[in-house]
């Protein structure tokens, strides 16, 4: 069974960080090591919060207790998300070099939380961490929009931009990039957008957007749990994205239907593992390929497609 370290932040109320991500991984068949970066009482999203931002070196120490006892050689991924702190960012990257040196084979999945996604606030120079150093580090990054136009200081308004900037990105390190939320111009306003890029390929895929009055917090840490287990799980980066998209829609279909502003993870678990509706991918291209005559246009209804 593949082992997952997630390194996120906790809320003992609601679903966000760890809390979103911790149980879906493990429906899917994919066992968890939670690492908790902040226990709060809430995310910060409802205006009041309780609880504390966890010492760096404690999640060193916690790490090199499990080192003692000849474990981190089964850990197979490392899943890193909020942090309260540069020096939690320094701390992650220590981890993943120990990691890595019992198993080379780990994965480290980086979701560069930068905004207030997940609930929680990211000061400056967090952002600034995540931008110079974990591109390096990372086998694979999974921002949304605004932290991908960050971590390629391009500016994105179509999929095609979107793929270049993830080139630019994965030119510094990265096998692949989930962008967890592409806003596109050219796509219609009720559909949310998803995109998954390599070197040599790139999906794109859409589901319906809800219009809740308040949108719920956790979706993006929801997302990049589903994405990694079913990686570590064997699907290609087109089967992941769509099982992916399909599972979250189900989850946040469910939270909408009930009325409900945390997410309905658990009552959507069979969803989770098993998504009744689908969403299938489309190959694109980006702009710069697309200049030097890679790729033929079709017309599916969504954005310049190419296949």
């Amino acid at each position: 069974m593949n082992n997952v370290l997630s390194i996120q932040s906790h809320v003992v109320f609601g679903h966000a960080g760890n809390s979103a991500a911790v149980f879906p991984m493990r429906r899917l068949g994919v066992n968890v090591w939670p690492l908790n970066t902040v226990q709060f009482s809430n995310h910060t999203q409802y205006g009041r919060w309780t609880g504390s931002v966890f010492d760096a070196d404690e999640l060193q120490n916690v790490i090199d207790g499990i080192g003692a006892i000849g474990m981190l050689a089964r850990c197979n991924a490392v899943l890193s998300g909020y942090l309260g702190s540069t020096e939690q960012g320094r701390a992650v990257v220590e981890i993943v070099r120990t990691v890595k040196s019992v198993n080379p084979r780990a994965i480290f999945f980086c979701d560069p939380v930068m905004g207030a996604t997940g609930g929680c606030t990211v000061e400056p120079a967090i952002q600034d961490f995540l931008v110079t150093t974990m591109p390096e580090v990372a086998d694979a990054m999974m921002p949304n929009h605004i932290e991908l136009e960050k971590l390629s200081g391009r500016t994105i308004e179509t999929v095609e931009d979107a793929v270049d900037a993830c080139r630019e990105v994965i030119g510094r390190g990265p096998r692949f990039i989930l962008v967890k939320h592409l806003i596109d111009r050219n796509s219609r306003a009720d559909t949310f957008n998803m995109l998954v890029v390599s070197a040599t390929e790139a999906w794109f895929a859409q589901r319906p957007l809800y219009p809740f009055a308040r949108q719920p917090v956790g979706v993006g840490d929801l997302t990049s749990a589903v994405f990694v287990a079913r990686t570590l799980l064997g699907d290609s980066l087109r089967d992941a994205l769509e099982h992916t998209l399909a599972a979250v829609n189900a989850v946040v279909k469910a939270t909408y239907e009930a009325g409900r502003y945390e997410l309905e993870i658990v009552a959507s678990q069979d969803e989770i593992a098993h998504p009744t509706d689908r969403f299938p991918a489309i190959r694109v291209a980006g702009n710069d390929m697309a200049r030097r005559g890679l790729g033929l246009g079709v017309d599916l209804g969504l954005d310049r497609a190419f296949d």
